[in-house]
């Protein structure tokens, strides 16, 4: 509620100051509690007309009563006789504010026999319940009811269109192809509720609450206007899955409303529909748009934008000629509502099949409308469940035929649903319940499956050999660990590709490269590298292509996960903790080190302890995660586990530990225990009191004895023994003594403050002078400039360590 336990006078005074600052609601009528009226000049003759009068009630109250109430004031009185009447009556209180035309209502004070001389706030007379079922009807059908909170915007955009002198008749908001889905949203909680429909168990029938709208949307007075479509309104009903029975019958199932089709009048009031022609094929064709976010995982219901479908029919022409079309056959086997279609000129040669009969009727409602497509090519089918027996036989001629296969050319942007890697977030039997899951599970990896567009990749390499792919899709089925077994079978010709950011794509979460792909099933090419065009936006949102191509490597080298466990530790007395995660760049931001993990990352074994014995692997590690920066082109990398050659560099070993003490991964806090990151000595930061833990300085000193290696503890990293840090004090590059010089400032300054902790780490430095906001994040930046002076020179020092040891990761092969 937008006014809470206000009283109704100071209500009144709010909605006019919101709402009605540009009229006069000072005037007083009769014993009507709110006036809105044109400004008007002492000088003029004319009686000042009104606009709306309203029933105003504070809190939360029944809008229906409040308007027959107001009816009762104002036939008591007989005010219209001695006033101008307004455009409008309405009532309001503290959530809500309803408009109902005056001339829709006026001839309820002329009824015969009807005793106006009772009091208007008594809901319980017999002329009050009277009046109320005279007028219910009428409200129900014409009144406007906005919602403070929720629609705000469209109430003033009301009031400023239609409190006008002399205007007759509301104007509605006009719908249109930048404002439908909002509209969308406010359907979803206003009238959706009221159809009676078992929501869940229509999902799963594959019937969605988007269709419902877009039936509501493309009507005119309550009647669908595209007969094509699943769902069509009939006045005060929906009809869906019409068809024709086994009887030769016509037969349909009926969708009523649960209020009598009341919210349903009062939200469509608001609104001008239909939206003009020119736009139904748009709202139409982006169906997607509505299919909740689960489903369009599950169903493949992403729109390809328009720049990227021309892009890739480009790229196609470049690689099987400018005549391709003609020569060749295609097959959009999870063509959606067929956009990625859209530019095809021969529709014999093009074929388009989908999960979903709504998509397949919305195809055929854009043929009737134009769409370059053949009624007989569109059709349902389920690649990953159905047998091809089901296809067209003209389709079946072609795939069956090894020549003319040759010839076909699957062009598709699949689904990509999957099991989640921690199952919080898997969809039950999405993945895992297919029958091309079962079939090639065993021979291809379960793993690689458990995406949906793995899934279709499969199909078509086993079974429709010899054919071209062009495929939208993440990058991830070559560079992925995931997909080792699976790549062994995916033998295949490159011939080219480009990458683009997946936040251009709709509804799609996340910044991550999306690419599109052409590839030639022969049968006998393994894959080792690839290169692409990249192709992203710039400032302006204008789409360039990069000087740079993407190269992705493809190999089955172990990745940096693997690396990792060779050095965990069981020690009962670690020294910090680091949050490990899966091995590609993506994961990057959620690697750290800590002394306190959350409950979360220990039950899902994301924890791994650090001590002196594998203090510079774990150093090394969160080095190589943090000094190349996660961006959209890079997301999906790969990190493997490094060469040998790296055992023999000292000074990167040294580098990664400076970077791992100073760098902001390092949340350790002394809140949690006993702080052993403190890099310098209590004399170098004029320390009040000595530290708890000299452990980091002892360890840079060489003091610490080497640790047993226990027999659960198997070094791999360094042959034939460790030559770091515990036997001799660690020597430093430039770049890392200008860091520990910028460090020890930092902390020099911190310790001059009074209150200050003696055993802060970075971290604790970092929060005491940044603080915290309301939500309790850390804030970017402090109010004291001494501070983000010292902190901004120390990362700038940290900067120039990170450019110094991004080379070496490629060194090293990190990331090849």
């Amino acid at each position: 509620m937008k006014y809470p336990n206000i009283r109704e006078e100071e209500l009144k005074n709010k909605i006019a100051q919101e709402y009605f600052w540009k009229y006069d609601c000072t005037k007083i009528i009769g014993n009507v509690d709110f006036c809105v009226c044109m400004y008007q000049s002492q000088t003029e003759l004319f009686e000042q007309e009104s606009l709306l009068w309203a029933e105003a009630k504070k809190g939360s109250s029944d809008i229906y009563k409040s308007i027959v109430q107001l009816i009762l004031t104002i036939g008591k009185a007989r005010t219209f006789d001695k006033f101008l009447p307004p455009a409008m009556l309405g009532a309001f209180d503290g959530e809500k504010i309803a408009f109902v035309p005056y001339n829709e209502i006026h001839e309820v004070f002329y009824v015969n026999d009807f005793n106006w001389n009772v009091t208007p706030s008594n809901h319980e007379t017999k002329e009050f319940k009277r009046i109320y079922e005279k007028v219910k009807t009428t409200i129900d059908s014409k009144a406007l009811l906005f919602n403070y909170l929720n629609d705000d915007k469209e109430l003033k955009n009301f009031i400023k269109k239609n409190f006008i002198v002399g205007k007759f008749g509301f104007t509605k908001t006009k719908i249109d192809k930048n404002n439908f889905m909002v509209i969308y949203n406010k359907w979803l909680q206003t009238v959706k509720p009221t159809i009676a429909v078992n929501w869940d168990a229509a999902k799963k029938s594959g019937i969605i609450d988007g269709d419902f709208y877009l039936a509501d949307l493309l009507s005119h007075e309550n009647n669908t206007l595209k007969e094509k479509l699943f769902v069509l309104l009939r006045n005060d009903h929906y009809e869906l899955d019409r068809k024709i029975d086994e009887a030769g019958m016509f037969s349909s199932k009926r969708s009523d409303f649960s209020d009598k089709q009341v919210a349903h009048s009062q939200f469509w009031n608001k609104y001008d529909r239909p939206p003009k022609e020119e736009y139904w094929d748009y709202i139409v064709e982006r169906r997607d748009l509505l299919v909740p976010q689960d489903v369009r995982e599950r169903k493949g219901s992403f729109f390809t934008p328009q720049i990227w479908v021309e892009l890739s029919q480009k790229y196609l022409t470049d690689v099987l000629g400018d005549d391709w079309q003609d020569e060749y056959y295609i097959w959009d086997c999870a063509a959606g509502t067929g956009n990625l279609l859209a530019g095809l000129t021969n529709k014999y040669n093009i074929w388009a099949s989908t999960l979903d009969k709504q998509d397949v009727e919305v195809m055929h409602d854009r043929i009737k409308n134009g769409a370059n497509l053949l009624d007989d090519h569109v059709f349902q089918f389920d690649f990953l469940n159905d047998d091809f027996g089901k296809l067209p036989k003209p389709l079946q001629e072609i795939i069956n035929n090894p020549e003319k296969r040759k010839k076909l050319v699957v062009y598709i942007n699949p689904p990509y649903a999957e099991a989640s890697s921690y199952g919080e977030e898997s969809i039950p039997l999405v993945a895992k319940g297919t029958n091309i899951f079962d079939k090639y599970k065993n021979s291809v990896g379960a793993e690689s499956l458990n995406e949906l567009f793995a899934q279709f990749l499969v199909r078509l390499i086993k079974e429709l050999p010899d054919i071209i792919l062009g495929i939208f899709s993440t990058p991830k089925y070559i560079t992925s660990d995931k997909f080792i077994k699976f790549r062994n079978i995916f033998l295949a010709k490159f011939h080219k590709g480009f990458i683009c950011p997946s936040d251009t794509f709709d509804n799609v979460k996340g910044k991550f490269p999306i690419s599109f792909l052409i590839w030639e099933f022969d049968g006998k090419s393994q894959v080792t590298k690839i290169a692409t065009d990249i192709f992203e936006e710039d400032k302006d949102r204008a789409i360039r292509i990069s000087k740079k191509q993407k190269s992705f490597s493809i190999t089955n080298k172990k990745t940096i996960a693997e690396w990792r466990s060779s050095f965990y530790i069981y020690s009962d007395n670690p020294i910090g903790y680091m949050i490990i995660v899966g091995p590609s760049m993506q994961s990057n931001n959620n690697t750290f080190f800590t002394n306190k993990p959350t409950d979360s990352y220990v039950k899902k074994g994301m924890v791994a302890k650090i001590s002196s014995s594998n203090l510079i692997e774990m150093s090394i590690y969160l080095a190589v995660r943090q000094t190349i920066e996660t961006n959209w082109i890079n997301n999906k990398d790969v990190l493997l586990t490094p060469t040998k050659a790296l055992y023999k560099d000292f000074e990167f070993q040294n580098d990664c530990l400076v970077f791992a003490i100073f760098d902001n991964s390092n949340n350790v806090s002394s809140k949690f225990g006993t702080n052993h990151w403190i890099p310098f000595t209590e004399y170098e930061v004029n320390a009040r009191e000595k530290f708890e833990s000299s452990f980091m300085t002892d360890f840079i000193n060489g003091k610490p004895k080497p640790p047993q290696k226990s027999a659960v503890f198997i070094n791999l990293l360094f042959e034939p023994e460790p030559q770091y840090g515990n036997k001799t004090p660690l020597k430093f590059s430039p770049e890392a003594i200008a860091i520990f010089y910028a460090g020890r400032e930092l902390w020099k300054y911190y310790h001059s403050q009074p209150n200050c902790n003696v055993n802060a780490s970075l971290y604790d430095i970092r929060e005491y002078f940044q603080g915290r906001n309301e939500k309790g994040k850390m804030n970017n930046k402090s109010t004291d400039e001494t501070y983000m002076q010292l902190i901004g020179n120390l990362r700038e020092k940290l900067k120039l360590l990170a450019e110094k040891i991004e080379p070496k990761i490629y060194k090293y092969e990190f990331l090849k």
